[in-house]
């Protein structure tokens, strides 16, 4: 403007109005149980989904153990029909999403569909398709691989089944950043909804990876446990003895309401995210960023973004996957960003139980740490037997614990160099 002074309005943060975002529904299928009470029963209890493997022959692989999701049956959810048309990723999606939509209580009536969204997270999607698919195309030709091969295999069909099972009509989406995926997709339903485009998201992650494939790509990397004799206990974050992770499969959704939405249609409230930070390592394919500076600077700007102290963080949902640089990276950057008061935190593993969900992982730990808050429990992280002097906080060694939680962060990092850091905190009006 010509004898005026340009004014950014961008740049003036006092114009920004942030919506606060609450979780109103939790749904979840794991190792351990496919529901939240049963989940969280097991997890508060100590009780491992890890055994042999079943799901195929590993007798060729140096790991034969998994955290398999037992007893799941996709016809409470989807029809036969259907369900022979979805991978087991999208069947764990849509059963969660409906186990949230359900506990929120949403109905028609009270939704705009264009001001409702999903955003859902998978760090690979249908592999599973995938590989029966292609040995179908090299057995027997083109024409008979399934018209519903790429449907049932690309890693946003799990979103887009979801927005059609619900008639959902806002931003709809698939976030993929290997075992961050999960925790993207809150952080941008977050996100959407504080920026007023959306009233109400259904979002987390879901997974399905225990494939030949995979697994063999895993042992051939050296990334997982080989402590085939004793399965319950291959998955021990933080202890001295740990030799890798466990993989596990299954799905964490949730519903994120702005507050006005939720209180206008008189919802139960769990918790409200407070804050989301990002960062990456830009250092390495696989490995973290040495003294773990990536996350150090998710878990800083999380504490910005939610105007929080370091001092007043109550409990930290460790990414805590049992590897022996990942688990210590992560313990260094606690120290780095909380000094003292790093001792003073519980910091525990959900993956002690569940194995690593991968793109679920960061859904599903997300929900234990709201239930953790709600009720006032910590879970234990099992199999902590030999200290590793590095690893040196509290890692609520293998039985629960009674806890005043207000707030709390939940980290998860991926292959590829992501990082992020939610916080939540107890829902004050």
């Amino acid at each position: 403007m010509n004898g005026s002074t340009s004014f950014d309005f961008a740049q003036d943060k006092s114009l920004t109005i942030k919506r606060r975002v609450v979780v109103t529904g939790i749904g979840v299928v794991s190792p351990i149980g496919n529901s939240v009470e049963e989940f969280w029963s097991n997890l508060k209890e100590g009780v491992s989904g890890i055994d042999k493997l079943t799901r195929f022959d590993a007798s060729e692989f140096s790991t034969k153990i998994a955290a398999e999701v037992k007893n799941f049956d996709p016809l409470k959810y989807i029809d036969k029909k259907e369900s022979r048309r979805l991978d087991l990723t999208e069947q764990y999606a849509i059963a969660t999403a409906q186990q949230a939509f359900d506990d929120a209580n949403l109905g028609s009536d009270s939704l705009d569909p264009e001001r409702a969204g999903v955003v859902v997270g998978s760090g690979i999607g249908g592999i599973d398709t995938f590989e029966k698919q292609h040995a179908i195309l090299l057995q027997q030709g083109p024409n008979r691989v399934s018209p519903f091969f790429i449907p049932m295999m690309i890693i946003d069909m799990s979103a887009g089944l979801i927005s059609i099972r619900f008639n959902f009509k806002g931003p709809n989406y698939a976030t993929v950043s290997a075992c961050a995926s999960g925790s993207h997709a809150i952080a941008d339903a977050f996100r959407i909804i504080q920026r007023s485009d959306a009233e109400v998201m259904i979002t987390g992650g879901s997974e399905a990876t225990i494939t030949p494939a995979s697994m063999a790509g895993f042992c051939s990397a050296r990334a997982m446990s080989t402590r085939n004799d004793e399965p319950q206990k291959a998955s021990r974050p933080f202890d001295k003895q740990r030799d890798g992770f466990v993989m596990g499969e299954g799905a964490g959704m949730m519903i994120l309401e702005s507050l006005e939405h939720a209180h206008k249609r008189g919802a139960k409230i769990y918790a409200e995210i407070i804050g989301v930070g990002m960062s990456a390592d830009a250092y390495h394919i696989t490995a973290p960023a040495p003294g773990g500076e990536g996350a150090i600077r998710s878990m800083k700007l999380t504490l910005k973004d939610a105007d929080l102290s370091p001092e007043s963080v109550d409990y930290i949902n460790s990414h805590g996957t049992s590897t022996d640089l990942g688990d210590l990276t992560e313990c260094q950057a606690i120290k780095a960003v909380f000094g003292e008061h790093a001792y003073e935190i519980p910091v525990n593993s959900t993956k002690s139980m569940i194995g690593h969900l991968l793109g679920a992982a960061g859904a599903v730990e997300l929900v234990a740490t709201i239930k953790s808050m709600e009720e006032g429990v910590l879970h234990p992280t099992v199999n902590y037997e030999f200290p590793d002097p590095e690893c040196d906080l509290d890692f609520v060694p293998n039985q629960k614990r009674k806890a005043n939680i207000n707030t709390a962060l939940s980290n998860s990092f991926g292959f590829g160099g992501h990082n992020i850091t939610i916080a939540v905190k107890k829902f004050l009006p």
